[in-house]
């Protein structure tokens, strides 16, 4: 393998994270390579993370943005350059739901700015691009194998999609003029100098000063951490010895959930996570799970070497060393940030920073403090004419909870999502008289992370919220006089003498349930019946969800359509895109009691396979194997059934069969094969 020696290397965005400690191990590591700087010392860049190399004869620092044309390539004339590792990016993610086009600006604009540069000088022997894991989007929560090079591209959030966006134009001037470039994804960083906005620096000052330690969300999200030496190790790997239209994933698989981590300082702080942590609403989107396939790098040489456990405790004792680091950062620690990224917001002078400046009123050299927004909650601004209907949603980041605000918003519903958890019945009341709803939608629950595997060692918190939280809410709304529709699951039957398999006869509403597996369907057959003592809801079974959306993780076509093998059993099943804008007209009519939620008659996994070999792939090939094959591969057993749905069909007389919707709903508007 051949190695690759730069001579002159920009590193831009290096007085910030990740990036600084990049150049301070190469300045360290490589006295005959001269570093030079670029960084416009945005609010989360700070000059004091490049002190180690302050008094380096190798090492430069500019002041600017890679967004000036005119300054990137006078640099790389006059600098000689001959390698860049371009990391200067707008790179948090609750920022990009607030001041999106600021990240097209930086990650978009200003990557293209550089390439431009590179081609137009001519001199460049390596462009490294620094990208992230984000751009994968969500990896399933039951995968195993993480996401390769390889994998599609699926950024679901405005900064991975400016990151995706990068990277499309890093590639086509690797093909179009031959730029020698190479592109890296990686996963979450953590370690000294990381500015507050970032969950472990922000939980640890904020423990640090007594504070409760916000999470988003019910705390679920997965994510891989690696501590940023390990990763300025692997940036020096990449430089000397990744190949050139290549990319390297940078990652770990060792996982940890958001509520682990917080535990986790926690326990450093001696607090108590019962009383220290506290969930808040999430993103307006929230990725469940980040997982990479690391090999091809480790082919190169680099390992990840420092243990979660001592990263962390680094970590932990260079902020308690170094409290002021970032000075006032209270706007930071908020649940929600919202910073408004204006350049020299944060700015520390050393000796020898030279500045080029590309017009005053964008490079002003303004010192003051970096400014924090808090937006307005939403429907702050209520309109004088009260709406018929207003629905108060639960179970926003759910994917049902999801859908049922985007169709709330087409049907032009008033609608808000609940901030109040299930368990905790004075939040609940405080969002009833707060939202004033006519109808309550619970969408919340717990399903299990990756799978209802999950639920059968984590017993406890499924008892919490799939029976408690939801007797809990549906007393509430009892005592307010408000109807509850509660979406459910039919995953508490299995076929047996009176219903067996192919026989057309399913279950009905009044069946009791007959299948205890799986923990988690104990639990929904358990507050099912207990639900029967209110008057004020409407309960839905719904089965096996599938959508449209055929990207989307939790869709049962896009889960058994990556799966190594399948069963092949009849099912009844729930088209979404059909069924979901019922469950809004029944809650205009006032429906109460328990329905079969499904599209009528079943369809087998082969069945589905074959139609999307038929509309999608058809070189896609699929293998079955028998549910004791499966037993082996899985904790808990698995439901399969056929509900009734002659119930729903009375009511609703145009829906369709279960096979007409998948076709009509699903296929025929993702088809991607010459039609018949």
């Amino acid at each position: 393998m051949s190695t690759f020696e730069p001579k002159n290397i920009l590193i831009t965005g290096a007085a910030g994270f990740i990036a600084s400690h990049v150049a301070n191990r190469l300045i360290r590591n490589y006295p005959a390579y001269k570093i030079v700087v670029l960084d416009k010392l945005d609010y989360c860049s700070n000059l004091k993370n490049l002190f180690p190399s302050k008094s380096s004869p190798n090492f430069k620092f500019v002041k600017g943005d890679i967004a000036s044309a005119d300054l990137v390539n006078y640099l790389l004339i006059t600098e000689n350059i001959d390698t860049i590792m371009h990391f200067a990016a707008q790179t948090h993610v609750d920022n990009s739901f607030g001041n999106s086009f600021e990240f097209t600006k930086n990650n978009i604009y200003g990557t293209h700015v550089l390439l431009e540069a590179c081609k137009v000088t001519g001199q460049i022997r390596r462009f490294i691009h620094v990208s992230t894991d984000e751009v994968y989007g969500e990896t399933d929560e039951d995968a195993v194998v993480g996401n390769h090079e390889a994998s599609q591209l699926l950024p679901t959030n405005p900064y991975s999609a400016t990151k995706a966006g990068a990277e499309m134009l890093v590639m086509a001037y690797g093909r179009s003029y031959g730029l020698p470039v190479i592109t890296t994804r990686g996963n979450n960083v953590y370690g000294p100098n990381q500015f507050p906005e970032k969950l472990i620096p922000k939980f640890i000052l904020l423990a640090m000063r007594g504070q409760t330690l916000p999470i988003h969300g019910d705390g679920s999200n997965v994510r891989s951490y690696l501590y940023c030496e390990d990763v300025a190790e692997a940036f020096e790997v990449v430089l000397h010895k990744g190949e050139v239209g290549h990319v390297y994933n940078i990652g770990t698989k060792k996982e940890r959930r958001v509520i682990d981590v917080a535990q986790d300082i926690c326990k450093l702080f001696n607090m108590d996570p019962d009383k220290s942590i506290k969930f808040v609403d999430n993103r307006p989107f929230n990725d469940q799970r980040y997982f990479l396939d690391d090999q091809k790098l480790v082919n190169l040489g680099w390992s990840e070497k420092t243990t979660w456990e001592e990263g962390l405790k680094k970590t932990m004792e260079w902020y308690t060393s170094n409290p002021e680091w970032w000075g006032d950062v209270s706007g930071a620690l908020l649940p929600h940030p919202r910073m408004l990224m204006m350049p020299g917001g944060i700015e520390r002078h050393f000796d020898g920073a030279e500045k080029y400046e590309s017009g005053k009123s964008e490079f002003s050299g303004n010192d003051n403090q970096t400014k924090m927004v808090v937006p307005a909650s939403k429907g702050s601004n209520p309109s004088p004419q009260k709406p018929a209907f207003k629905f108060l949603i639960y179970g926003r980041t759910g994917w049902i909870g999801g859908l049922l605000g985007k169709l709330c918003e087409k049907q032009g519903i008033s609608y808000e999502y609940g901030k109040g958890r299930l368990q905790d019945r004075s939040q609940l009341v405080a969002d009833i008289l707060a939202v004033k709803p006519t109808h309550v939608f619970n969408a919340a629950g717990v399903t299990g992370r990756p799978n209802v595997d999950w639920c059968e060692s984590h017993k406890t918190e499924t008892i919490r919220t799939n029976v408690a939280g939801t007797l809990n809410l549906a007393d509430v709304c009892r005592e307010h006089g408000l109807l509850v529709i509660n979406f459910a699951t039919g995953c508490i039957f299995e076929y047996d003498a009176a219903h067996p398999e192919g026989s057309g006869i399913g279950f009905k509403e009044e069946d009791k349930p007959n299948f205890i597996g799986s923990f988690y369907s104990k639990t929904k057959a358990m507050v099912e019946d207990l639900l029967g003592e209110f008057d004020n809801v409407c309960t839905l079974r719904v089965r096996m969800p599938i959508s449209s959306d055929l990207n989307n993780p939790r869709n049962f076509i896009t889960k058994i359509s990556r799966y190594n093998k399948v069963v092949n059993i009849p099912n009844s099943m729930t088209i979404l895109d059909e069924l979901l804008p019922i469950s809004i007209e029944m809650a205009k009519r006032n429906l109460r009691g328990i329905w079969n939620f499904t599209n009528p008659g079943v369809v087998s996994h082969n069945e589905i396979l074959e139609m999307y070999k038929k509309y999608i792939d058809p070189e896609f090939k699929y293998t079955n194997f028998t549910l004791e094959e499966q037993a082996k591969v899985i904790v808990a057993p698995r439901s399969n059934n056929e509900l009734d749905a002659s119930k729903l069909k009375n009511e609703f007389p145009e829906l369709l069969s279960i096979k007409e919707s998948l076709i009509k709903n699903v296929f025929e508007p993702n088809r991607k094969t010459p039609a018949e």
